[in-house]
């Protein structure tokens, strides 16, 4: 990459895309449009947020940082989503001074794991890494699969989930954990879309089905959105994938947890047709009881 360490995120078929919202009232909307305490955002700060449907389900899973520039933030998310929910959240702006661009073509998001000279327009905490905005005309296209499959492979040992077009709107806020990741969804702020449900959830309810981490080894190719089992009968719906060796894969997938249950459950199709996975392997956060 031209003499610069770090990896193009924006590459490849799960390559990230970028959104900008400037103006006056940016970090109001999203505010009242995201499940994080965007107002709170320090410059120079980041956070992992979703993007919910009325019935709590996320839309999408957003980085947004605060810009280098006044009422500037940027938001990272699987490009294939980006144009979508640029204009989604676009109808609810209604008399807000904020404008919302797709910029995926005009920014490179490099992941780096310590220092870097880069010049960033907004930087992301990504676990123990960091994510770094860089204007696409610095740092030229290039899609490493080694380096790419090694970061997502991290991204899964971390527990940090994601959503595609096949899974947008599949999954509640806490099947994906997010109200484990810090601040990703703030129980003490004001409302935004789903949060009714998401709050209920959190207060009344206990979650039946949580974000896992699984290995598969059956030879059998698995994307998000597919089914797959667990040697207890568990159905399980997968969020996440990344190779791991010839025929194997790590991936993220969302089932029930706890006492194993008595019979094999439904997943849309057969339990006993989907692949077998084994698992589920630890994390770095406990899920709770």
């Amino acid at each position: 990459m031209s003499g610069i360490v770090g990896v193009d995120l924006s590459a490849g078929p799960t390559g990230l895309g970028v959104l900008a919202f400037r103006g006056a009232d940016a970090a109001r909307f999203l505010q009242g449009q995201l499940s994080a305490n965007i107002e709170k955002l320090a410059p120079g700060s980041s956070t992992f947020t979703g993007f919910h449907n009325p019935q709590g389900r996320v839309i999408a899973l957003l980085a947004v940082a605060a810009g280098t520039g006044p009422d500037e933030l940027f938001a990272l998310l699987p490009r294939e989503l980006a144009a979508g929910v640029a204009q989604r959240l676009a109808k609810f702006v209604l008399r807000a001074k904020v404008r919302i661009a797709d910029e995926s073509a005009q920014w490179r998001a490099i992941g780096v794991s310590g220092e870097s000279t880069l010049c960033a327009a907004a930087g992301f905490s990504w676990g123990m890494r960091r994510v770094l905005l860089v204007n696409a005309r610095d740092v030229p296209a290039h899609d490493d699969p080694v380096a790419r499959e090694g970061w997502e492979r991290a991204d899964i040992a971390g527990g940090l989930p994601q959503v595609y077009a096949a899974t947008s709107e599949t999954f509640v806020a806490q099947m994906l954990n997010l109200d484990l990741l810090g601040g990703a969804i703030a129980f003490d702020k004001g409302c935004y879309t789903g949060q009714e449900v998401i709050a209920r959830a959190h207060y009344r309810g206990r979650v039946k089905r949580r974000l896992q981490r699984w290995h598969n080894l059956s030879g059998t190719r698995l994307e998000p959105g597919q089914a797959a089992r667990s040697g207890d009968g568990r159905a399980l719906v997968v969020v996440r994938v990344v190779p791991d060796g010839p025929g194997a894969q790590e991936i993220l997938a969302v089932g029930a947890f706890g006492p194993a249950p008595a019979e094999a459950e439904a997943a849309g199709e057969d339990a006993n047709a989907a692949p077998l996975v084994s698992g589920p392997l630890a994390l770095p956060y406990a899920l709770p009881d």
